[in-house]
């Protein structure tokens, strides 16, 4: 993302400055990953919650104050209190679960993972990402969509930098499973192995 962010760096630069073209520059590499990290959080009223955080963005981006990775973050904190804000207005709230606040500095191991992420549609991306626990979904989508490193998930999250690497790590290995198993072409699961979604006949439950 070095490259990335020191292109929205300096458009941020130029689009507090009053440049406009800039700020049209901001939006177009920044836009693709808020809108799917919002549609994790909020489903199909994504695009709403994501342009009422624009609003906020242009609104206050005279205050911002850092590089393009720290606007990354920053713009990602806006869009999620927006979200959260729509889902406590809708009396929905976001689904937690449980997470052991180990700090094992575990390596990403998502390289299986987003490899096969990147080539499903977004659809089928986030229908197995709604899959996952939340806190382990939100981790994925902030360090493999948005782009965050652990320490500013953590920050935004108000978790600890190792727990949001072993989140990402969980969610990743568990969507690697998932994705294997989907992979057989409508053949049955080994034994031991979780069933993908599937087209065909409901399999035997008599077992778990």
């Amino acid at each position: 993302m070095g490259g990335h962010d020191a292109e929205l760096g300096a458009a941020v630069r130029q689009a507090q400055h009053g440049d406009e073209a800039a700020f049209a520059r901001v939006y177009r590499l920044l836009q693709p990953q808020l809108l799917t990290y919002v549609r994790g959080l909020v489903g199909d009223e994504a695009e709403d919650v994501t342009a009422e955080a624009w609003l906020e963005i242009a609104r206050d981006l005279g205050r911002f104050h850092g590089d393009g990775g720290g606007f990354r973050g920053w713009a990602a904190t806006i869009a999620r209190h927006r979200a959260l804000d729509h889902l406590r207005r809708q009396r929905r709230r976001p689904r937690t679960a449980a997470l052991d606040e180990d700090a094992l500095d575990l390596p990403d191991g998502r390289d299986t993972a987003l490899a096969a992420l990147e080539s499903l549609a977004t659809g089928e991306a986030l229908a197995l990402l709604h899959e996952l626990p939340r806190d382990q979904a939100e981790a994925v989508l902030l360090r493999v969509v948005v782009g965050l490193d652990a320490a500013a998930a953590a920050r935004l999250l108000g978790k600890r930098p190792g727990a949001v690497r072993t989140a990402a790590h969980r969610g990743l290995r568990r969507l690697a499973g998932r994705l294997r198993a989907g992979a057989g072409e409508g053949t049955e699961p080994g034994p031991g192995r979780a069933p993908g979604p599937r087209t065909g006949p409901e399999p035997d439950r008599g077992r778990e």
